[in-house]
């Protein structure tokens, strides 16, 4: 029976089972005294939610606290074994597959390096396909326990009736990639574990706004810098987080040709791959046959020797890099001054490995191209969840329509086009 405003009793028993769960994970342990003003709900709803949530093996007892006088109060939390999400990471050197439980410990992860084939679209179905496999059977964790695959990806997620995700990665050419689809066909899963794809830089900036430095935060920017450059942008309007091409952006007219085809774009002088690049045609000396990661990181160490005597430092390497904080600058200071954020945080694999060095001065060219009442507020911050960061973000993906479900299991893959987490991630609870 639906009432005035169309919600259903079965809708309202979802929505309070959903308060609940999310106060316990964002602040529990609580008691069912403390759930009450948390959640708004009344004393009997809370006792009700609780026991259903106890019955379903999603909250366990976690101790006790004492009272005003009266009998010690039992503490809540969310049960961590009572679901599993993975959280794939389609990153530029290696892909990445964790298994995490409901409290998003990770339990299990396996990588596979991308080398020559690099983005075959094949070869990454592979090997998300056969990680999932060895997290699973590494854990111990039956398939059919998942609460669902979150995966992100480099490029643009539409989601279509027919084949679900369709990725646009102009740049690792991928053209309209049915990623969800191929997933589907060759994976062993069953059909209620349902693929959650998002941009990558999505799925960072998700992390850092629910467990990292964006948590408190109204309006933030999360920054991605790894082979390309990407962003997120979280504002009251776009609560759930909305991807944005900022490595795109144009920096320079008649620049250099971007690896998506464009002349000047901020990847073109700012992305790693571009980076290394840029030392190679000045006379740099990067090291063959190496990835990426371990390219920058002698790069680093040719700039910044560990002596720490100017004589011996690559006067190249040095230019280079210092350009590039420039260049980085600039680029973050048409943010600020588009979105007028009160955060922007770094990260990705080339952002945290170049952040101890490039902060200073990047705060610093980011505030001389910036308007200067914006700049005044807004703080440049380098992500505070690592690495892994994307992955969590994935996982998270799953964990947010699971609460948007009220902490029922998944159903079988529905059709139709709009995905329902999206709506889910509106619903964030850690402001």
């Amino acid at each position: 029976m639906a009432g005035r405003n169309g919600r259903t009793v079965r809708d309202l028993r979802r929505a309070n089972r959903t308060a609940v769960l999310q106060r316990l994970y964002f602040d529990g342990p609580l008691s069912r005294f403390e759930l009450g003003p948390a959640t708004g709900l009344s004393s009997g709803s809370v006792s009700n939610v609780v026991a259903d949530l106890v019955a379903d093996g999603l909250v366990e007892e976690a101790g006790s606290v004492d009272s005003d006088g009266g009998r010690p109060r039992t503490l809540l939390r969310v049960a961590p074994g009572s679901g599993h999400m993975i959280g794939v990471d389609v990153g530029e050197t290696r892909v990445r597959v964790e298994l995490f439980d409901l409290t998003l410990t990770e339990l299990a992860r396996a990588e596979r390096p991308l080398e020559q084939q690099r983005y075959e679209v094949e070869v990454i179905v592979g090997h998300i396909r056969d990680g999932i496999d060895e997290v699973l059977a590494g854990a111990g964790v039956p398939a059919d326990q998942l609460l669902g695959v979150g995966i992100g990806v480099p490029g643009i997620v539409e989601y279509t009736p027919d084949r679900g995700a369709v990725v646009h990665g102009q740049t690792i050419g991928w053209d309209a990639v049915p990623l969800e689809s191929l997933l589907r066909t060759t994976s062993q899963l069953p059909d209620s574990v349902r693929y959650f794809i998002d941009n990558g830089a999505k799925t960072l900036g998700q992390a850092e706004m629910w467990f990292g430095g964006g948590r408190g935060a109204r309006n933030a920017i999360v920054v991605l810098f790894g082979s390309g450059v990407g962003a997120c942008l979280v504002t009251p309007e776009v609560e759930h987080g909305r991807a944005v091409e900022w490595g795109h952006l144009t920096v320079r007219v008649r620049g250099r040709r971007c690896r998506c085809g464009a002349l000047g774009c901020l990847e073109a002088y700012a992305g790693a791959e571009s980076l290394l690049d840029r030392w190679r045609e000045e006379g740099g000396r990067p090291p063959e046959g190496t990835d990426e990661e371990t390219a920058l990181t002698a790069m680093l160490a040719a700039a910044y020797p560990s002596g720490g005597s100017a004589d011996a430092a690559d006067a190249v390497a040095l230019s280079v890099l210092e350009e590039t904080a420039e260049y980085l600058g600039a680029g973050l200071s048409d943010l600020i001054n588009l979105f007028q954020p009160e955060r922007i945080l770094i990260g990705g694999w080339a952002g945290l490995q170049l952040g101890a060095r490039f902060l200073p001065a990047v705060r610093r060219h980011a505030a001389s191209y910036a308007l200067r009442y914006p700049a005044e507020k807004v703080a440049i911050e380098l992500g505070r969840l690592g690495s892994d960061a994307v992955t969590v973000g994935a996982a998270i993906l799953p964990l947010a329509d699971f609460f948007a479900r009220g902490g029922r299991r998944p159903e079988p893959v529905p059709e139709g086009p709009a995905p329902a987490w999206q709506t889910a991630l509106e619903e964030r609870a850690p402001h």
